[in-house]
């Protein structure tokens, strides 16, 4: 393990969440699919299912999605300013049969305050450990998700949107047509 089991957890959300916001249609089109992401991600606490805290959600994804683009000072810039507007305490906790892990807002704050703050504190870790690297756009043509390279050999190139399983078949299909030719 590269880092914490919740830092991992927590940037694989954090990509997650960026590319519910990518090319086509929206990752995040109504509440229930909100519920889906926060049950998929194991996000625990206050979830109020409204349009509301989707809006919310929403409005984090831009910032978020900054991270994979920006430089170390400004990616410090954006972790220190989530960490600064939510107020952010880191605390030593656990809950639901887990282990001690770091929780920097309350349970009861909101979805997308929770989301930011956690995000922020999966980031710093990165770049606390001259990880940055790991932060990786798919390279896939025409994608545009972003990806968390959690591999032991830094190799991973492609999002989860089957991304890899299309770059294969086009390699596939091309070494056929090469060996026809």
């Amino acid at each position: 393990m590269l880092f914490a089991h919740d830092t991992e957890c927590s940037l694989i959300a954090v990509a997650a969440l960026v590319n519910t916001a990518g090319q086509g249609d929206e990752g995040l089109p109504d509440v229930e699919a909100l519920s889906a992401f926060f049950t998929a991600h194991a996000y625990t606490g206050r979830h109020e299912h409204t349009e509301t805290e989707l809006r919310a959600v929403r409005a984090l994804r831009p910032r978020l999605r900054r991270i994979w683009y920006a430089d170390v000072d400004e990616i410090v810039s954006i972790v220190n300013g989530l960490l600064r507007e939510h107020r952010a305490l880191p605390q030593l906790i656990t809950h639901d049969d887990e282990p001690y892990h770091l929780h920097a807002v309350p349970r009861d704050a909101p979805l997308a305050t929770r989301m930011a703050v956690e995000a922020a504190m999966a980031i710093s870790d990165v770049v606390r450990g001259g990880e940055l690297r790991r932060l990786r756009t798919c390279e896939y043509p025409d994608c545009d998700n972003v990806l968390v390279d959690l591999s032991k050999n830094r190799s991973r190139r492609f999002c989860e949107a089957g991304c890899g399983n299309r770059a294969a078949v086009n390699a596939y299909r091309a070494r056929k047509a090469a060996a026809r030719s």
